[in-house]
């Protein structure tokens, strides 16, 4: 597990396909995966926290010179987003999570799932398999071990659940 660990597959438009180009919308996501885990890991107001993230990477790409400077609102609207929906993602992560609890989870891991989850939740413009692909992604660039499929198998099964007509 690495907390700063490279951004996953450029994916500019947010619609699943990579290609050589950086993504805002991909580096915002892995952000706010980070700046959620510096909160947990580091306690402290979480919109200080944030905001100082953001301070901090201004303008600059977060993992080297050919990843992409995070979109700055959307990375505020997905960490911010978990902060203040974290009681509603917690129950729909609970929900989806055999055998576990979200409480028992390593903190990089309840990271990216709360920030997946959050994102199927609130962005109904994104397509769930495009979400999940991302979160994978991010999951891969942590973990070697089954993490990235228990990401992949509770994000698709809180999707189902949400967009059931996007897996028809």
């Amino acid at each position: 597990m690495n907390p700063s660990a490279p951004s996953p597959s450029p994916d500019p438009v947010g619609d699943g396909v990579s290609n050589d180009l950086p993504n805002p919308r991909s580096a915002s996501r892995l952000a706010a995966v980070q700046a959620l885990y510096q909160v947990e890991l580091g306690g402290g107001v979480a919109e200080d926290i944030f905001e100082g993230f953001l301070d901090i990477h201004q303008g600059a790409a977060l993992d080297g010179p050919d990843s992409a400077p995070a979109d700055r609102e959307f990375f505020r609207m997905l960490a911010q987003g978990v902060s203040d929906q974290i009681v509603a993602v917690d129950r729909a992560l609970t929900n989806s999570l055999q055998n576990q609890t979200v409480e028992r989870l390593d903190a990089i891991l309840r990271a990216v799932l709360r920030v997946g989850a959050y994102e199927l939740m609130s962005q109904a413009e994104t397509p769930a398999r495009v979400i999940i692909s991302e979160y994978l992604d991010i999951a891969h660039a942590f973990f070697a071990g089954s993490e990235p499929k228990l990401v992949n198998g509770v994000l698709d099964n809180i999707a189902q659940g949400l967009r059931p007509n996007e897996f028809k």
